[in-house]
């Protein structure tokens, strides 16, 4: 049998023994994992993360971190780590078992902790993705959502996580490999993909297992992908569109339950191992493959070739060959698509590009056949509606006593007035009363304060209700958690209203900076506690000297412009 055909360890236990384990962990001290950690987890327990045992000890990770292998040498580019809260990590000594359960408390694994350590988050930044720059999702993740302590050890799998959804299409690597043993493919070619499927790539693809003598394997990631991204579901249902596009029996799809990290280059590694753990032979590698947009200067985090560069380095280490990506382009004169680089001059090259293919569909313009299958454009336009029919949630931010309240409520009562969506006030001293009025003012609390504000109006946006908030939301890393909390369903309009420290005051119609002045309110936004001004919010306003009426509809003009409501 072929090596990428053979099984693989895998690091479930017998169901007898998984029983006794389940009976066994009741009393053992449990941490409830992060969507993040049960994307991991699942691949540690069925091989996907092969040779990994579990999460990475300190000397694995510290090596992982400054030479993309583990301690023993072995090419390993992303550090896989259990990260905790400081609270939790104070319970926990080396040597101790912990049962590692999902986010509703049913037992996935049990963990023996060997190593517990505080990273340095900014030398994981710099050399993992090679900036310590919050403008990369990753980054931002590292310093805002994942925990200061880092536990490592061996995991010992009782159960994988449970999937209601396209079970038919979730495959461990030992049951992709026994699918090709069945089939007869001993050469696969592994595709991977965070967006839906448009003519482009299925040519791509065809072209690219066609160069390799292989079959095709779509294998698109369904854990985690960047803010933004078009969710699994939609997608799923696009990929199974266009499957019936392949010549038949030539092509299978499964899916993928990893966290992508957007790392570039050596993420473009890390799926390499992922994809010869599941059986796969060759690998086509993008242009900026898993590369995060723009960073804090508005740069590529990653030069386009970079990813190719590095994977065709270490390609027979791995075990798996790269196949480039080629940029696809359709050619009118010849109505087909063809390599942009074996196109002679004086074609008529066409294209669409991701941003122009989102404003077609935000304000329901046509999708050209030539782009795209009607299949894959019918349920995108089923997910994304024209912008003017779609949920939505205005943000207003700014100094107590900036105006923020009194303009939200006249902007609910415009957009009411109109009548096409229902409309939701969460003013932030109505939030404290009902939704947090067991939360102090601490920067912790403060953060989940906001945090909750943002949750019920990512739930009012996606069931296509308009949400207005007006906390003070002081801190810009806690805003833009929000903000990437809302974009997966509809827009998130940051409102700043930018009132004056000095205005304020002098406002102050609640005595509570005169209170703040004197000691006797601790950590208060703009006296006691910074005030992160926001950078680039979608609208600024100032109440000096304008009337409420006039900020309102300053702002109802920023949506009007944005085609969120009718001109």
């Amino acid at each position: 049998m072929t090596e990428n055909l053979a099984p693989l360890p895998e690091l479930y236990v017998s169901s007898e023994s998984a029983q006794k384990l389940k009976a066994e962990a009741a009393d053992l001290v449990s941490w409830d994992l992060t969507p993040r950690q049960t994307c991991d987890l699942e691949l540690l327990m069925n091989g996907g993360f092969h040779p990994l045992k579990g999460f990475l000890s300190e000397a694995d990770y510290d090596s992982v971190v400054e030479s993309m292998r583990l301690a023993d040498g072995t090419l390993w580019p992303m550090p896989v780590t259990l990260d905790v809260s400081e609270a939790f990590a104070e319970r926990i000594e080396p040597g101790q078992d912990i049962a590692l359960r999902d986010q509703e408390g049913v037992i996935l694994a049990t963990m023996t902790v060997t190593d517990k350590w505080v990273p340095d988050k900014a030398r994981e930044a710099e050399k993992v993705f090679g900036a310590d720059d919050s403008a990369h999702p990753a980054v931002h993740y590292l310093h805002t959502t994942a925990g200061r302590v880092y536990l490592g050890g061996p995991v010992v799998g009782i159960q994988p996580p449970v999937h209601y959804d396209f079970k038919a299409r979730r495959d461990t690597p030992n049951e992709l490999r026994a699918r090709f043993r069945k089939l007869g493919w001993r050469r696969v070619v592994a595709f991977q993909t965070r967006n839906p499927l448009h003519r482009a790539h299925q040519e791509l693809t065809f072209r690219a297992a066609r160069e390799a003598q292989a079959n095709l394997l779509i294998h698109p990631v369904v854990g985690m992908t960047k803010p933004g991204d078009v969710d699994h579901f939609t997608r799923v249902r696009c990929y199974q569109a266009v499957m019936d596009k392949y010549p038949a029996a030539t092509t299978t799809m499964s899916l993928l339950n990893l966290a992508m990290r957007m790392a570039g280059p050596r993420e473009a590694l890390w799926h390499g191992i992922i994809r010869r753990n599941h059986g796969c032979t060759h690998f086509i590698v993008g242009r900026d493959h898993a590369g995060p947009g723009k960073n804090s200067a508005g740069e590529d985090f990653y030069g386009p070739y970079d990813a190719q560069e590095l994977f065709r380095a270490h390609q027979d280490e791995i075990g798996i060959e790269m196949v480039d990506f080629k940029h696809m382009v359709y050619v009118q004169e010849r109505a087909q698509y063809e390599a942009a680089d074996e196109i002679e001059e004086g074609a008529t090259v066409l294209n669409i590009s991701g941003t122009e293919l989102r404003r077609r569909l935000r304000e329901g313009l046509e999708v050209p056949e030539w782009f795209s299958f009607p299949e894959v454009v019918a349920e995108l336009r089923r997910r994304y509606p024209p912008r003017a029919q779609q949920g939505f949630t205005v943000f207003f931010t700014g100094l107590s006593g900036s105006g923020k309240s009194t303009i939200a409520n006249a902007l609910l009562i415009k957009l009411m007035e109109m009548g096409d969506r229902p409309v939701t006030l969460l003013d932030g001293d109505v939030v404290r009363k009902h939704l947090s009025s067991e939360l102090g003012f601490s920067k912790e609390h403060r953060d989940l304060n906001i945090q909750r504000i943002g949750f019920v109006a990512s739930e009012i946006t996606k069931n296509g209700g308009i949400a207005i908030c007006a906390p003070i939301a002081p801190y810009a890393a806690t805003r833009r958690t929000v903000r990437e909390m809302i974009e997966q369903y509809g827009a998130f309009v940051e409102v700043h209203v930018a009132t004056s420290l000095e205005e304020c005051e002098r406002r102050d119609r609640k005595g509570l900076y005169k209170m703040a002045r004197e000691g006797k309110i601790k950590e208060f936004t703009g006296i006691s506690d910074p005030y992160d001004v926001p950078e680039t919010p979608e609208l600024r306003v100032d109440t000096e000297g304008q009337d409420v009426d006039n900020c309102a509809h300053q702002v109802l003009l920023k949506l009007e412009s944005m085609g969120l409501i009718a001109g």
